[in-house]
Parts: structure tokens; sequence; C-alpha cells
């Protein structure tokens, strides 16, 4: 049997295997395996390759930043930042549904995960929004929705990973990275008021400035480990790799011997819980970078490059990657898309003479769409597990987030200077406007 005919014989068995439910990782590792051997790889290949691609001094940001968010949720960090949320937005009808949105965007302006977002901010905020007498299944739609941001406000785990895959500059991109986080958190808010106002949902105050400024106050910890990673990262003091681990530290402490939230007796489960999350990401890693040097080798990024070309519009090709982002964010878990399809895609994009940094926010704000679209849906599966509420009865909240999401993503696709005015005013490398768009 030929090469070709083995390699067909070999996807066709993934895909059957993916279908009926096996984990994507092992999916992965079953096509890499049968594909390398196939190939004429040896199995001590996988090993070697896998070992080397995760030692990277660069993916050490991942654990730590995860474990950071970890920390907010367990020493009481994120309650006083969804008080500081909620005493602001407090004049507003669906306040407490745009203070969620809100404390997500703050929460991931400190720990880099989506699911550490849902998870910590929607078993604060959910309890909050029904006794206001929003609809419950709706508030975890909202606390599912706005974890997205926590990949696209800095840090970004995902943004790690993509740097390590493209080889651009992970700081460079949490600097490109701020725009479009704000402008989806915007679209996110829309869907939020929208669904709000209709149902005439959430309670209405007056904007106290003695409660918000205690509010503020309270928040203290939480706003000074924004301010620490944004002084650390962006005044050239440490590496995001370092920064993280800076940062995790405070929040140790700050949860230990500040608020006192945090026990000695709680330390291991903490970690534990970070240890699960990336006990599921590290092996997915190693095996996608496996399946990156097979791809290399029998043509994958070739023939994906030439049949993008074949548009040979700039809009159209544009557009043609965009959905193939929508299309395997559904199916497939964030890191192992972004493995796979960013080293194919990024010189795609600069092929038609877009900004690398720009390119990279368009690409990460299109995964984040899988985080909340089945049947992949991280986030909702998350929303559902914290609150007991089934799937089904969450998806049919999310179409007006989904439209909010779009219509920023293709307003940061179209206007590069939402990814790139602040990247061009810290100085990033190579900053340059996007040609054709």
């Amino acid at each position: 049997m030929d090469e070709s005919t083995l390699l067909w014989l070999i996807t066709s068995l993934t895909a059957v295997l993916f279908v009926v439910g096996v984990p994507v990782f092992l999916c992965i590792g079953v096509w890499t395996t049968l594909a390398s051997l196939a190939i004429g790889f040896t199995i001590s290949n996988i090993g070697i390759t896998s070992y080397q691609g995760i030692s990277s001094y660069a993916l050490l940001a991942m654990p730590l930043f995860i474990l950071t968010g970890d920390l907010i949720g367990a020493g009481g960090i994120a309650v006083k930042l969804s008080a500081l949320a909620a005493a602001i937005l407090r004049p507003v009808r669906g306040g407490m549904a745009l203070a969620t949105i809100c404390t997500c965007s703050m929460f991931a302006a400190i720990s880099g995960s989506n699911s550490a977002t849902v998870a910590t901010i929607g078993r604060i905020m959910i309890p909050e929004m029904k006794k206001q007498g929003y609809n419950v299944e709706f508030a975890a739609a909202n606390a599912a929705s706005g974890g997205i941001v926590g990949i696209l406000i800095p840090p970004s785990v995902l943004m790690v990973v993509y740097g390590f895959m493209t080889n651009l500059s992970v700081i460079d991109l949490f600097t490109a990275g701020w725009g479009p986080g704000v402008c989806v958190s915007l679209g996110l808010a829309g869907a939020a008021l929208y669904w709000s106002r209709k149902h005439q949902w959430g309670e209405v105050g007056p904007f106290v400035f003695k409660d918000a400024a205690k509010a503020f106050l309270d928040a203290k910890f939480g706003i000074g480990a924004v301010f620490l990673i944004l002084f650390l990262i962006y005044g050239g003091y440490s590496s995001p790799t370092e920064s993280a681990g800076v940062v995790a530290f405070y929040c140790l402490v700050a949860g230990m011997f500040l608020t006192r939230q945090l026990k000695w007796k709680d330390i291991p489960g903490v970690f534990l819980s970070s240890g699960r999350v990336n006990g599921m990401l590290a092996p997915t890693i190693a095996i996608s970078i496996v399946m990156q040097q097979v791809f290399n080798i029998i043509g994958v990024h070739e023939g994906v490059s030439d049949l993008i070309h074949t548009f040979q519009s700039p809009t159209l090709m544009l557009l043609t990657m965009m959905a193939a982002l929508v299309f395997f964010g559904c199916i497939m878990e964030s890191i192992s898309v972004c493995i796979i399809l960013s080293p194919i895609f990024a010189p795609i994009a600069a092929s038609i003479g877009m900004n690398p940094y720009h390119f990279a926010l368009v690409f990460i704000v299109g995964l984040s769409l899988g985080f909340i679209t089945p049947p992949f849906g991280l986030d909702l599966f998350v929303a559902s597990g914290i609150t007991g509420i089934p799937y089904g009865k969450i998806i049919k909240w999310i179409p007006p987030f989904l439209i909010g999401v779009c219509l920023a993503w293709l307003a940061i696709a179209f206007i590069p200077a939402i990814s790139l005015t602040l990247f061009k005013i810290v100085g990033g490398g190579g900053a340059g406007v996007s040609a054709g768009f």
C-alpha cells in the first residue's frame, strides 16, 4: 500500500475515533504515531520531539498563570473585584450582568485562563444575579461568555502558545491584545444589556461614591496584581514567565496573609486543581508539536497554503482562514487548534500583507468563539458543571453573545488600529498597518 493511501486510512480511523468521543489528545496521539510509522519515523522520535518541544522556558508561563487564577479565587481576591464592578454599575439596568463581564475582564488581566475565569467568577456572580431576579440559565450563559476574555486580555495562556509556535514576542502579543480584549468585552456587554433590558432583569439603584470607594479599597490586592503584571512586563523588568512566577507568589501571599482567606490546608487543593488543568494541556502541546513535524514532511502546510491562495483576493483569503478557525474551534480544544493551524495560517497572512501581530489577534479572537459554540464549547461545560444546569439550556441564551463577539471580531480583522495602536505606542517591532485591510 502506498504512503498516501495509508495516511488517508489513518486519518479516516482518527476521524471515527473523534466522532465516537475519544478525547482529542488521544486522537492526535493515534494519528501522529501511526502517521510517523507510515512515513518511516521511529517511535523514539515522538518521545524526543515531544520532550524538546515541551521543554521551552517560554511555556513555563502557562502553568504559572493558571496557578495565579486559582490562587485569586481561593484567596478571596476575585470576590472583591466583583464587588467593585457591581458597585460602579449599580445605576444601570442589567448592571449585575455587566459587572460579571467586567469582573471577567479584570480577572483575565491577572490570570490567563478562560476556564479558570468562568469557574471562579461564575461561582461568585451567578448566585448574586439569581438574587436580583435574573434567569439562572442566562446568568450561566453570561458567565460562560465573559470567560472568553480570559484568553484575550493579557496575560493569556493562548498568546504564550501562539508566540511559541510562530516565534513572535509574547510581550508584544500581550501589548497588541489589550485593544481586541476590550473590543470583545464591549461586544459581550452589548449582548448582556440586550437580554437584561428585554426582560427587565436586575435591580437599579443610585451610584453611591462612598460604597464605590470602599469597594475599590477592598479590591486593592486584585488591582495591585494587575499593576504588578503591567509594571514587570511593560517596564522591562522581567519576562512574561518571570512575571507569572512573581504574580503567582504575590497572590499566594495576599491570600494567606492579607485577605487571610487562603489557609495552609487549602494550598494542596489549589495546586492540585492547577495541576489537573496543566495535566491536560501539556501532553496535548507535546504531541501536537510532533504532529506539526509530520505535517511539514507530508506537505500539509503547502497544500493548505496553495488552496487558500486560489481565492487570490486578500479579503477572501482572510475570511477563509477565519471560517476555518470557527469550524475547528467548535470541535477541538483551542490549544490543539493553535498548535496545528498557527504555523500554517501565519505565513499565509504575511503573504497578503498582514502585520503578524495583527493576524495573531485575529487568530486568537477567532478561537475564543469555540469556547461558547457547540459541540465543544468548553466554557459552556464549565458553567454547566458549576451550576448543575443542563448544557442545552445554557446554549439557547448564547446567540446574542456570539453576534457581539463576531461583530467585534470583524472590526478587529478589518481595522488593524484596534490591535496595533497601543503596539506602536509602546514600541513593538515592525508594527505597520496591514496592507490591503
